[in-house]
């Protein structure tokens, strides 16, 4: 069932574009409950930047995550996970990012 989960996340993240694998990725590395084995401030700055650099509303305005329905999906889907599960996803969401 666990590994189901996981899957079903990471099919999720498969069908993203990759503004929102960043934005995903941003809102993992700054959530506090997210308790990750990655260093989250390097990982933010590295999404962050990336991020400017392909969405010009991001570099310019205040965003509101909570507008991006299917990241925040994703991030509920990831908060019902274990700490394991949860580092899965976040490995293959890492590694998945292209710019």
């Amino acid at each position: 069932m666990e590994e189901n989960k996981v899957e079903n996340v990471i099919n999720i993240i498969k069908d993203m574009n990759t503004k929102d694998r960043l934005r995903l990725g941003i809102c993992l590395s700054t959530s506090d409950w997210a308790n990750s084995l990655y260093n989250k401030t390097e990982i933010y700055e590295k999404f962050d930047n990336m991020l400017k650099e392909v969405d010009e509303e991001y570099r310019t305005t205040l965003i509101n995550f909570a507008k991006y329905k299917l990241v925040m999906f994703t991030m509920a889907k990831i908060m019902e996970m274990q700490e394991i599960e949860r580092n899965k996803v976040a490995l293959y969401l890492f590694n998945s990012i292209k710019v």
